[in-house]
């Protein structure tokens, strides 16, 4: 089956795959070859890809998954994949976003408290499967 993934401000994968897992607000779900035609909204998670052998594995935090004649195309409002993670920044964004959280959400507008609070969520879904990808990759050596 053929998956696609774009985001806002990239194509993101682009091949042809041999299983799916992906985060919904429903559960996590498994898609494989000639599943049934399906839509569905995704959550902020962990998604992995199966190909050729290998897992290849993503942090996603939403967006929408659409499966229809053996295509999944998701159109998310990030992701990327484990290894180009950069967790130096990660790190700071959470430190960024704790520290507005902590100081000032009395004071800020409330659009500004939902961007701060996305940005935490990102941050941390970051470092987590970053240290996952890190993990897994030290054991398979």
């Amino acid at each position: 089956m053929f998956l696609q993934i774009i985001t806002p401000e990239k194509t993101v994968f682009n091949e042809e795959i041999d299983e799916i897992l992906v985060p919904t607000d429903k559960g996590q779900i498994g898609i494989l070859p000639h599943h049934i035609n399906l839509v569905t909204s995704l959550t902020h998670g962990e998604m992995i890809i199966k190909a050729n052998g290998k897992d290849r594995v993503l942090a996603v935090t939403g967006g929408f998954l659409e499966i229809k004649n053996n295509k999944v195309t998701i159109l998310a409002d990030y992701a990327e994949h484990a290894e180009n993670i950069n967790t130096q920044q990660a790190l700071e964004a959470k430190n960024r976003a704790e520290e507005i959280l902590k100081n000032k959400k009395d004071i800020l507008p409330q659009e500004d408290l939902i961007r701060a609070q996305a940005e935490l969520r990102r941050a941390l879904l970051e470092l987590n499967i970053a240290e996952g990808h890190t993990k897994r990759h030290n054991r398979s050596r």
